[in-house]
């Protein structure tokens, strides 16, 4: 998906919200834990729920691959089953030397169909480029991100510098993509951070996780945040997947996410 197509599905749909599908067995809802196929079913269910509500999903590979080959096949077909009208995030936080980052972007990019996967860029430009020049897809990059450990690194200050180390890596990774392939993650966590972020990073997408579950304020990252072509992504899992643990946990996901598009229509609009 094209920032021109994801942008226009975003004012379509009065929405920027994107759906975590972090799905975990043991959190499964009881009446889906003897299902022969419980997580692609519970997949199926919160997408089927949700998705007029949300322009993007994002599977965390982790709750994944750690069911070994069922796991990596619940993720084929939650991706196949999502289709081609919402951005698919490959949450993997992958980045390595060149070579291998080319087959992480070749297997995410052209065997698995995602049109997005988040790299960590601490081993440089190298391990990142690899990921760029395929048409639609997007690296998204590791900034300051929404756990508390972020403040071991990300936030020190760099000598002979005024920017902390999550800043410069704004700055440098801005000479290695575009707005038409580059996003950043910034936690909204850190809702003080997206001024200075606005200021090094104007037209970039950013994507936000951190609303919902672990108390980020949508209100305080659209006041900073907000660009014309509205430049947020804003990730919510636990509480729009975990909303119920029962019978009805499909039309409760529904109830949270619709609360969240809700809120970000009215922020569109002003």
């Amino acid at each position: 998906m094209d920032r021109h197509t994801l942008v226009s599905e975003i004012f379509r749909k009065k929405s920027f919200l994107c759906v975590g599908l972090d799905t975990e067995v043991a959190k499964l809802p009881a009446p889906l834990r003897d299902h022969p196929d419980a997580v692609f079913e519970f997949n199926r269910q919160i997408i089927d729920a949700t998705r007029d509500l949300c322009v993007a999903y994002k599977p965390n590979l982790a709750f994944y691959e750690a069911r070994g080959a069922e796991g990596w096949r619940d993720f084929e077909r939650t991706v196949a089953y999502i289709g081609a009208e919402h951005l698919i995030i490959a949450d993997a936080k992958r980045g390595d030397i060149g070579n291998t980052s080319r087959l992480y972007a070749e297997a995410f990019f052209e065997k698995l169909g995602c049109d997005a996967v988040t790299v960590a860029p601490y081993m440089g430009h190298d391990s990142v480029s690899p990921f760029l020049g395929f048409p639609g897809k997007w690296v998204i990059l590791l900034a300051l991100t929404s756990n508390p450990g972020s403040n071991d690194f990300q936030r020190m200050w760099l000598e002979d510098s005024r920017d902390q180390l999550w800043e410069q890596v704004l700055r440098t990774a801005t000479t290695w993509g575009t707005p038409a392939d580059t996003m950043f993650v910034v936690g909204a966590t850190h809702p003080e951070a997206f001024v200075r972020v606005r200021e090094i990073v104007p037209e970039h997408f950013l994507l936000v996780p951190g609303v919902g579950a672990q108390g980020g304020d949508l209100a305080a990252i659209c006041q900073h945040g907000l660009t014309p072509d509205c430049g947020l992504l804003v990730n919510a899992t636990r509480s729009i997947q975990y909303a119920s643990s029962g019978a009805d946990f499909a039309t409760a996901a529904r109830a949270e996410a619709q609360a969240l598009q809700q809120e970000m229509a009215r922020h569109l609009q002003r």
